[in-house]
């Protein structure tokens, strides 16, 4: 193509580019237009169906063994002999220390010889008591002689009795130089080595035995929520689970479920005025002593069962600026309708409604960003749904009134 020496052919060229640049741009953005207005956002959707749920409570708490006997010595003396190995178990009975017991025989000897003595002289001063008796009668002694003769004769009998009963004394004391186990268990350390003085009773024990098996777990409830589980339980909400109500789990301090079931044995009925508390002890197996005294753990207590439980997926729930829980349902009309609601605790995954949904109603669940309140959109089932788990068991503490 040939251009003149002033170049109009290629200014004409590049302004019919430019025109039709126009034109196909134009025709693009009408098309554009007319395609928004139709388009309805897709949202996953999860249908409400009332199911029954087993409601459980996890409350912190420690363990404590189940019997507990300090060993004190109950006579004065020297330790002869320790006669247990540290942090073994003992049985009931068995001997764990031997006070020197000689002084002790000493004085069962004495009072078994003053015994003695005391019933040689009674046959004497009865026979004389009842001669003089034959004889008051032909009044052949006076009256004050019988009279200090039958005294006499009471006398020798009271001192019989005294010395058996202080026999009865050296006898017990002799036994108490051996200090035996009160129950079995495990016995802790000792305080005290051969040849140390003891005294009786004394404020520091010579060693602790626990018995660990069974072992008791102490844990604390609000009474705010004991009132609010009796609530539900009048109202219907709950129903108690009379076959495993008293089967409590075991959390250990790793997380760990622990292999044997506790029962719930009672509820203190005295309330704690600085916490607010009361407490609940559980008897849980223990034959591996896997728990031991002191322990921190956490039971999940049986409140009851939900048997018409609305649950919804957590990620379906969202918050207002002021905190209150909302969700988001597709009504007849295919419409986007909210919902506040009132959450009762989270279980797994997903959330206990107390109520603002009833059963048969479509939550949103995915797509929330893509829609309004009002909007219009195509309801599709969650694909989430039939992967995730239904659970039966709270995993948090109650929050009730959310």
């Amino acid at each position: 193509m040939q251009l003149d020496k002033h170049g109009y052919e290629p200014l004409r060229w590049a302004v019919a580019l430019m025109a039709l640049t126009l034109l196909v741009g134009g025709c693009g953005s009408g098309q554009g237009q007319q395609a928004m207005p139709g388009q309805v956002p897709e949202v996953g959707t999860v249908t409400i169906q009332p199911q029954q749920v087993e409601l459980t409570t996890e409350l912190p708490g420690r363990t404590s063994p189940y019997l507990v006997a300090e060993i004190r010595p109950q006579v004065n003396g020297i330790i002869k002999k320790r006669l247990f190995r540290e942090g073994s178990d003992v049985k009931a009975g068995q001997l764990l220390y031997q006070i020197d017991p000689a002084p002790f025989q000493v004085a069962l000897d004495s009072a078994r010889a003053s015994l003695g003595k005391a019933q040689a002289n009674l046959p004497s001063i009865r026979l004389k008591t009842e001669r003089y008796k034959e004889l008051l009668a032909d009044k052949a002694v006076s009256r004050q002689d019988y009279d200090d003769a039958a005294a006499a004769m009471g006398q020798a009998q009271a001192e019989i009795e005294y010395w058996k009963a202080q026999v009865e004394a050296a006898r017990i004391n002799l036994g108490y130089t051996r200090v035996t186990a009160p129950i079995s268990g495990r016995i802790g350390k000792s305080s005290v080595t051969d040849g140390a003085l003891v005294t009786a009773y004394q404020p520091a024990t010579l060693a602790t035995i626990q018995q660990l098996d069974p072992i008791y777990v102490d844990v604390t409830q609000s009474s705010a929520e004991l009132l609010r589980l009796k609530r539900h339980l009048e109202a219907g909400r709950l129903s108690a689970n009379s076959k495993n109500g008293r089967k409590v789990c075991i959390l250990l301090e790793d997380g760990n479920l622990c292999p044997q079931s506790g029962t719930l044995q009672f509820r203190d009925v005295t309330v704690d005025p600085a916490t607010g508390s009361f407490t609940l002890r559980i008897v849980v197996p223990n034959p591996q002593h896997l728990l031991l005294p002191g322990m921190f753990v956490r039971a999940e207590v049986q409140e009851g069962i939900a048997t018409e439980a609305i649950l919804v997926p957590q990620q379906g729930v969202s918050r207002n600026p002021k905190g209150e829980p909302f969700a988001l349902v597709v009504d007849e009309a295919g419409k986007a309708q909210l919902r506040m609601l009132k959450l009762n605790r989270a279980l797994g995954d997903q959330w206990l409604v107390s109520s603002g949904l009833k059963p048969g109603e479509r939550v949103i669940v995915e797509g929330l960003m893509k829609v309004r309140p009002g909007a219009a959109v195509k309801a599709i089932p969650w694909e989430g749904q039939k992967a995730a788990a239904t659970t039966d068991k709270s995993k948090l503490p109650p929050t009730a009134g959310k």
